[in-house]
């Protein structure tokens, strides 16, 4: 019987500290990735952009260059862990090539423009489950993406918990 070739697909993945983004890795790596596959993981971070600070804050103190300089430590730290707690979920892959992506700004942004930019063939990412209020004033990253890239995309709802009071 002859081999049937597999196509090699480009499927990435947008982590953040959230456990709906560790969650859907988790679940593309069971339902989406296949034996054999030839296909390359992308696991991308959007780092939100620096926020723009006055030299002053609220109460008149001068921020100092080395306040600055340990917040924008922290958001490259943040990205560093995500990307690493991300890399250890996919240790048990074969012939499966990851790579891993830090881009700055807008995830909304971000994630179109790499889905654009690599080619991939499908993106795929949590839904941080917003309620309509907080969804209405921060917007779907998820919504936003899946309403405008080419490719496929699959949003992994991460299953409520019912916890019982005791």
């Amino acid at each position: 019987m002859a081999e049937i070739p597999t196509k090699e697909r480009k499927i990435l993945v947008a982590v953040d500290e959230g456990e709906e983004s560790a969650y859907a890795l988790s679940w593309c790596l069971k339902n989406v990735i296949t034996d054999n596959s030839k296909d390359t993981l992308i696991l991308l971070y959007a780092k939100p952009p620096r926020t723009v600070y006055t030299a002053l804050d609220g109460t008149g103190y001068l921020f100092s260059s080395d306040i600055m300089a340990a917040m924008a430590r922290y958001g490259n730290d943040v990205a560093d862990c995500v990307i690493e707690k991300a890399k250890r979920t996919c240790t048990d892959l074969q012939d499966v090539k990851v790579e891993s992506r830090i881009e700055c700004g807008d995830p909304r942004d971000v994630i179109c423009e790499v889905v654009e930019k690599i080619g991939a063939d499908v993106l795929v990412m949590g839904s941080h489950g917003y309620g309509i209020l907080k969804r209405a004033f921060l917007g779907s990253v998820s919504n936003h993406c899946a309403q405008n890239v080419k490719c496929p995309v699959l949003i992994v709802k991460k299953p409520k918990t019912n916890v019982e009071n005791k």
